[in-house]
Parts: structure tokens; sequence; C-alpha cells
């Protein structure tokens, strides 16, 4: 039988996660959405900290990791957010038609690939020198990049009546290329500009999540 249970009122997880990170920030918008901001601590952790405990939560050493209160262990964004709506009855950022839940499945995974695309592309800069960089890999990822933002440009997620997990998804990634520029994605998609734009007026709650240049590397 599984140790798991639905989260009671007294219940405090704890979410180890960087301040910057897009995956981090889509927990942390949802957790918000799902109002359980105050049902959380968030504990900084390094990915590159050999000494950092994040290793034994998470083996992988990535974030974000949620640890819930009677100790089971959840990482990857999406498993995350997919168990925290669970939760939560009445929840919109998911449908429940077999179908349209798994396109919206496949539609989060796109925009995460356009943030895990552009780490990998911040990543060649910080860890390699210049004579190690590889300019065919930083294409490769530039590319992935390039043909999700034109599928969203002509497919972006729905912001009305409710929020859903790829709109959420979707903002996250488009806030970390503003953030960190590998793509300068904003000239060649101002459908996704006026889209993100919308987003961040209604939501300006989520908007103040983005992260600033005064924080640390993710």
């Amino acid at each position: 039988m599984s140790s798991f249970r639905p989260l009671a009122v007294a219940d405090k997880m704890v979410l180890r996660s960087s301040s910057t990170s897009p995956f981090g920030r889509k927990v942390r918008m949802v957790l918000h959405l799902l109002g359980l901001a105050d049902r959380y601590d968030l504990v900084m952790a390094s990915t590159v900290d050999e000494a950092d405990t994040l290793r034994d939560q998470n083996p992988l050493g990535k974030i974000p990791c949620l640890i819930l209160p009677d100790g089971p262990i959840l990482f990857d964004s999406r498993t995350i957010v997919e168990y925290l709506c669970d939760q939560v009855s009445g929840q919109t950022l998911f449908p429940t038609e077999p179908l349209e839940l798994a396109l919206m499945r496949t539609d989060v995974v796109l925009a995460d690939g356009v943030a895990d695309a552009a780490l990998l592309m911040v990543y060649e800069g910080r860890f390699r020198g210049p004579e190690q960089r590889s300019d065919i890999w930083l294409a490769h990822q530039r590319g992935k990049i390039l043909r999700a933002l034109n599928h969203f440009a002509t497919n972006p997620p729905v912001l009305d009546p409710h929020l859903s997990a790829a709109a959420v998804s979707l903002s996250c990634a488009l806030g970390y290329l503003d953030w960190r520029n590998p793509v300068d994605w904003r000239p060649e998609f101002p459908t996704l500009v006026a889209w993100l734009d919308t987003f961040e007026a209604r939501h300006p709650d989520l908007a103040a999540m983005r992260p600033t240049a005064s924080q640390g590397a993710a």
C-alpha cells in the first residue's frame, strides 16, 4: 500500500530549488495558483555543489525537488505540478477528457523543452572555455527553441477563462529566454510577445516571480 496521502491543512512541504530555475519557478507559480503559497518552504539548492543534500534527495542532483511532509520526495516539475493539482479540488490547470489531457501534457513537454534547450545553451557558455564550445551543439539547441516557438506562435495556450499548465510552462520558458537571452526570440515572434504581455498583465503576481539580474545562476 502506498504511503502517500492527501495533504492536510497543517502540512508543510519543502521545495528544493533556486530562485532562478525556470522549472522551480513553474512549481512556485502553480503553488500560488492553487492557494498553496503558504504551505511550503523554499530551501535553496545547488546542482553543482557535491556537498548539497539535494543529491541525497534526488539522485540526479536536479531541481526542483519537493519533499512531502511524511517523507516522500518528488522530482521533475511535471510530476510535482500534477501531484499538486491532484490535491486541490476544482483546479483548472489540466482538463479531464483523455485526449485533451494528453494534448495539454504534450504542450507542457514542448514548453519545458524550450527551457531545457535554453539551459543547455547557457551551460555550454558557463562550463566550457571558448575553445571548447561547439557551434554545432548550440545550433542544435537553438533549432529546438525556434521550432517550438514557431508552433506556439500559431497555437498559443489559451488564457481564458482559466490558466492552463501549458500556459504556465510557456510563460516560464519565455521568461527564462528573456533573462538569459540564449536566443533573441522577440523580433521573430511578435505574437508570442503579445501573448506573454497579456499573461503578465493579467497575472502580475506571477510575473513578479521572474528572476532578476541580481539573482544567482540557473
